[in-house]
């Protein structure tokens, strides 16, 4: 394999030819590989994407199991998802500039340390406060194994197909969530837990493994890191994990908790005061009068919305068929059809990918949307997962089918704008997309609980044992008791307490179809605004990225 290593020569040592000098500091080379050394990168770059996805979609199909293995309140298990999202969402900032300071190398064999010792970790059941530093350790090599996974992908492509790698990593690393649905419960067929682990530390040492075999060509370094970015990163790092803790503790010990209120403001103080610092500095680490431009700020609230929005098959379909008693098991194949619907959503993102006509794939994302969820507010007891296939593949073919456009979008706003503006967009697509989501989660939790009280006191108005109808069907199950219950008072009690269970059954599942319908028609107030606005720009024949498209072939030619 000697032959198939791209150039080891140093970046200080090795002289690129015009065509071969890496996008930006920080980023890798881009010399002519033989087709063989493609394809390796090709399916590295597939690998890598795949585990990083895996790394989370583990933790969010078998947190259940985890509690339980670990002996874990849910406020606990709650912390384990805190954990890896605090370091998920803001630690590509510290990454990019990392990359920058101590080049490409450096970078990939810190994210091989940061995956293999998380998951090593984990190996041993050490117990709780283990499990949370790896779980923050996870977030900070998922982060990092993203944009590895697309350095990968773009060395195996053509020059002019390139920015299709960075799509597909994200769209792989989406697909990676419900795939870890589909084979986790193979994992736990005997109940033990350990298996998930073992299955992760395997993966992350072949990762190791190949990244050493075949490595990214040289690149670019720069000196990125200032003394006051020490003081504004750690802030905001602190600021975002308080919010992300609010999020996932406010729905699991209710908003009204003290403490709660005080991480919140803590949060906003922290972030605040940080991007205060950042605004006024001479040199930001991030370009705060940019990021509050009414452009940068569309697109932020564009992408967190479609997040929020998709947030219903993470806890609403999810939820739904929890609640009908549907257990992993019996929900394979139904998250083997949402893998396929992402991967469909993933790779028709690159192939209808149009600079010149951007907001045409969210539309068309936030109306399969609205589709999906209004399908979905027809659900009763008796609805399983076979019911709803069409719709859930739908919604998982928008939840990354919009993410490529909104990618290309923000993308092309920092590079015009000079490769220090790119730090800003990493930060600002990472936490629309990690807050959107939680946000999106602990919102519909909160209307779910407000509307399963009110349909469970509506239902309850309705059962009275003065009834006949009711009293009727308390005693047709009193009566099936008997071979089992010798005391009629006893038969009656077990009978009506099994009459209350199926009322907060229907009031749970009738809180679900609110939750449906409230994202349908969000969905669709959001279509039906952003298309008028799209429509009016293609009457006039207006892009709002031309100045940024031409000034992008400005520098093609200029690099050429």
């Amino acid at each position: 394999m000697a032959d198939a290593r791209p150039p080891a020569t140093p970046a200080s040592d090795y002289v690129f030819k015009p065509h071969e000098r890496p996008f930006m500091p920080g980023s890798p080379a881009s010399p002519d590989h033989p087709r063989a050394r493609k394809i390796g990168y090709l399916l590295i770059g597939i690998y890598l994407a795949i585990i990083g996805g895996m790394t989370n979609g583990m933790l969010i199909a078998n947190l259940t199991a985890i509690q339980g293995h670990m002996d874990l309140t849910p406020a606990e298990g709650g912390w384990v998802t805190v954990a890896y999202n605090m370091t998920n969402a803001c630690m590509s900032i510290l990454l990019y500039k990392s990359r920058q300071q101590f080049g490409i190398q450096r970078f990939v064999r810190a994210m091989m340390v940061a995956l293999v010792v998380a998951n090593f970790l984990q190996m041993f059941d050490a117990g709780y406060r283990m499990e949370l530093i790896a779980r923050g350790v996870s977030g900070v090599a998922a982060s990092g194994l993203t944009t590895l996974s697309a350095f990968y992908l773009m060395q195996g492509l053509p020059a002019e197909k390139r920015i299709a790698g960075f799509l597909l990593a994200i769209g792989l690393t989406q697909v990676a969530v419900p795939l870890a649905r589909a084979i986790s419960p193979l994992l736990l067929a005997d109940g033990d837990v350990s298996h998930l682990f073992a299955l992760q530390f395997a993966l992350s040492l072949v990762a190791v493994g190949v990244v050493n075999i075949l490595q990214l060509p040289p690149g670019e370094t720069i000196k990125s890191f200032e003394k006051l970015d020490l003081l504004t990163f750690p802030m905001l790092a602190v600021g975002v994990g308080l919010l992300c803790a609010f999020l996932v503790q406010g729905r699991i010990q209710w908003w009204s908790t003290p403490w709660l209120g005080g991480a919140l403001a803590a949060s906003v103080v922290l972030i605040g005061a940080a991007f205060l610092i950042e605004h006024n500095r001479r040199n930001p680490m991030l370009q705060t009068r940019w990021m509050g431009s009414r452009a940068l700020v569309q697109f932020a609230l564009t992408g967190a919305l479609v997040r929020v929005l998709t947030s219903e098959q993470n806890f609403g379909a999810t939820g739904l068929l929890s609640a009908l008693g549907m257990v992993n098991d019996q929900l394979v194949s139904y998250y083997w059809v949402l893998t396929g619907a992402t991967l469909a959503g993933a790779i028709l993102a690159i192939l209808r990918l149009d600079p010149t006509d951007l907001r045409r794939p969210v539309l068309v994302s936030l109306a399969v949307i609205a589709i999906g969820a209004f399908l979905d507010t027809h659900s009763g007891l008796r609805t399983g997962p076979t019911n709803l296939y069409f719709s859930q593949a739908a919604i998982a073919f928008a939840a990354v089918y919009f993410m490529g456009p909104m990618m290309m979008e923000g993308l092309l706003r920092a590079l015009t704008k000079g490769p220090s503006y790119l730090v800003s967009f990493v930060g600002v697509f990472s936490l629309s997309q990690t807050i959107g989501g939680l946000v999106g989660v602990a919102a519909l939790s909160a209307f779910h609980t407000l509307r399963t009280k009110a349909h469970l006191m509506t239902l309850g108005q309705s059962i009275s044992t003065n009834d006949p109808a009711v009293a009727q069907g308390i005693n047709s199950l009193a009566a099936a008791l008997t071979s089992n219950m010798t005391d009629p008072a006893l038969r009656g009690a077990v009978a009506g307490s099994q009459v209350v269970r199926e009322a907060a059954r229907e009031a749970t599942v009738l809180a679900f179809n609110d939750v449906f319908f409230v994202i349908g028609a969000l969905s669709a107030i959001a279509f039906v605004l952003m298309f008028a606005r799209w429509a009016y720009d293609r009457r006039r024949g207006h892009n709002p990225l031309a100045k940024e498209l031409e000034a992008l072939q400005k520098m093609r030619a200029q690099n050429q």
